[in-house]
């Protein structure tokens, strides 16, 4: 198997050994299942199921963000606990899963499950070095890292461009640099606090992915993925304090996930620009819901069309036909080896139900279940 690095900037040979560690990061559970999350999902799973068709055992942890600015606002806002819209949202984002058929995660730690884990890979931090405390909290010094910058393979300006547009605060006049970043951070009147030997407080928003992917997976992860808007500032930030608290390399293999867009527009929840899965699942089968975005490969942005339901509602159908057999088989295990090309996989089933030849086994490899 052959997969796009980010970090490499290249498609390289995906080596791993009979135990495939991932880590992909889990949603901030304040809105419903929308979908770009079903989009990240789906790819990390189609990955899955071709390594477990390879032999491998896969164990992907998928955290949960139940802390952390985004949600805390939510809350306020709605004037309910944090942990009780968590729970809310929770149950629905695991039903969409349900219906898409995901598989389920090894491990789904909940990040106010690790504040023991964060304070002590806090403290890992400092005594290496990385980083300072000042006015109640604790920041990471970019400067002392010389990797900073490696994977997102982004110029100064760019990252502070970014992270001022993805809750960087680059304004805190608390920080040495406007690009450290906060690892534990004083909490407002209003919101949860846990004692810490910086002051009362909660963690930072990249902190918990280091602190659940040491605990759950160890030092060095074989895949680590997410969306694409992760890459900076939080994929690059966890990397910085991941291996400056350990001294070993955090990632193998860097894999995200490209945007997709809806009215010429990045789909995300604070435009209100959102398709939600369970709202499709109302109308459409949701195999068809898995296909209409398979059809895109996982690397290209693309923009949301209705017209994608109908269509791959006949592909479901005219799959379903043709009972069950191994047709394409070989054909959808080349195309996923190769950069995970679920277009090409798709076109291959395509034609083998277009010869006669029943595909159900090969549909599986996309997680299209059919046949009896």
């Amino acid at each position: 198997m052959r997969l796009y690095d980010t970090a490499s900037q290249a498609v390289l040979p995906f080596e791993v050994g009979p135990v495939v560690s991932m880590y992909t990061c889990g949603i901030t559970p304040y809105d419903s299942t929308h979908l770009g999350h079903a989009a990240t999902y789906l790819c990390y799973d189609v990955l899955q199921r071709r390594l477990r068709d390879l032999g491998h055992e896969t164990r992907c942890v998928r955290n949960v963000t139940d802390v952390d600015d985004s949600i805390l606002g939510k809350a306020r806002e709605l004037g309910v606990h944090y942990l009780d819209l968590a729970a809310a949202e929770m149950a629905r984002f695991d039903k969409d899963m349900v219906t898409l058929d995901m598989l389920p995660a090894w491990s789904e730690p909940r990040a106010t499950s690790a504040i023991a884990d964060i304070r002590g890979f806090i403290g890992m931090v400092l005594d290496q070095g990385y980083a300072y405390e000042a006015g109640g909290a604790v920041y990471f010094e970019v400067a002392k890292f010389e990797r900073f910058g490696r994977i997102s393979h982004c110029t100064r300006e760019e990252m502070l461009e970014q992270a001022a547009e993805r809750g960087g605060n680059v304004d805190d006049p608390n920080k040495r640099d406007p690009l450290d970043f906060v690892l534990w951070q004083p909490s407002l009147p209003d919101e949860p606090a846990w004692d810490s030997l910086w002051g009362p407080g909660r963690p930072g928003w990249h902190i918990e992915c280091s602190a659940l992917s040491l605990r759950e997976l160890g030092e060095t992860i074989d895949l680590h993925g997410g969306g694409a808007d992760l890459i900076f500032p939080h994929h690059e930030c966890e990397t910085a304090q991941s291996e400056a608290a350990t001294g070993q390399p955090f990632v193998r293999h860097w894999m995200h996930q490209a945007m997709i867009f809806k009215d010429g527009e990045k789909m995300s929840k604070s435009l209100g620009n959102l398709v939600f899965v369970s709202d499709l699942a109302e109308d459409w089968d949701p195999r068809a819901i898995r296909l209409a975005v398979l059809q895109h490969h996982y690397r290209e942005s693309w923009e949301w069309d209705p017209d994608l339901m109908p269509t791959n509602q006949d592909r479901v159908d005219r799959w379903t036909a043709n009972g069950s057999g191994g047709g394409a088989l070989d054909e959808v295990r080349a195309a996923l080896d190769e950069d995970l090309d679920t277009p090409a996989a798709i076109e291959a089933i395509d034609r083998a139900v277009a010869a006669g030849r029943p595909v159900s086994e090969a549909a599986a490899l996309l997680g299209v279940q059919i046949g009896p």
